[in-house]
């Protein structure tokens, strides 16, 4: 039986509004992620430029991942994370907005090839709306647990809470957490093998490098690992998790906002 684009529900299968009330077409031309990669490509190296604008003569020049690197102050003001701007400044909405800041040139570049790569196998995976509610909820879970540690917790040489931290990899994590457990759910060894294979490579590389934030990584892979159960790739992707994910979306990018208004007020 033929279904409409305003129907209800699918006659075959029960999907409340199969036609995504007649937009499904059009996001469907987006790509299988909903156009999710080249968005959160342009607004991250959107950000990156601003935040090098406001840094003045201030942008580093040194060191492996902070060349070309924004000042402190800048990505304070658009948002950073860790445990003085959460804790002690009671920026706690940072754990939104970090994940759309990086502290240099090749940081942001490792980390959107990540995205690119990894983002749209999750969205086949899960559907595009819970693979943008997981990546959001992994830079959270990442953030929130780097920010505590850096707090409350005391420090090693290679595991240190976050004083002042920013980037996507939290959220990175998370896509393979949820990549880890979509093979473990399905059955699928290769998927969830190779995942937990580059997880394990790029925590091993986080331990070798200074200044990387592995409580973020390892926050990050656990926040998408649950938040993949909860979301359980067997169930089809339903128009409320669409819903979800544009609010995600437009809550982090709202986060920016109001660091930039609560520093200039």
């Amino acid at each position: 039986m033929l279904v409409g684009v305003d129907d209800d529900a699918c006659y075959n299968c029960n999907r409340t509004n199969p036609g995504l009330w007649g937009f499904g077409r059009y996001l469907q031309a987006l790509g299988q992620d909903f156009g999710f990669v080249p968005f959160v490509i342009g607004t991250c190296v959107f950000v990156y430029i601003l935040t090098l604008v406001f840094s003045g003569s201030s942008i580093s020049t040194g060191g492996f991942f902070s060349m070309f690197g924004p000042s402190n102050e800048a990505l304070f003001l658009f948002g950073a994370s860790g445990a003085i701007p959460v804790f002690r400044l009671d920026r706690w909405w940072t754990v939104l907005s970090a994940t759309w800041l990086h502290g240099g040139l090749l940081h942001i570049l490792f980390n959107m090839m990540w995205i690119r790569q990894l983002a749209p196998v999750t969205a086949e995976m899960y559907g595009p709306g819970r693979m943008v509610i997981i990546y959001t909820a992994a830079g959270v879970a990442g953030f929130a647990l780097s920010s505590f540690a850096g707090a409350f917790l005391p420090g090693f040489f290679f595991l240190r809470g976050g004083q002042f931290t920013v980037g996507a990899s939290a959220s990175i994590f998370g896509l393979l957490g949820a990549l880890v457990y979509y093979g473990n759910r399905t059955g699928s060894r290769l998927i969830g093998s190779q995942a937990l294979s580059y997880a394990l490579m790029l925590g091993v590389f986080g331990l070798i490098m200074p200044g990387v934030d592995n409580y973020a990584h390892g926050g990050g892979f656990a926040g998408g690992y649950l938040a993949a159960r909860l979301l359980d790739p067997m169930q089809t992707e339903r128009i409320d998790h669409v819903m979800i994910a544009f609010g995600c979306l437009a809550a982090s990018l709202l986060s920016i906002v109001y660091s930039i208004i609560h520093v200039m007020v």
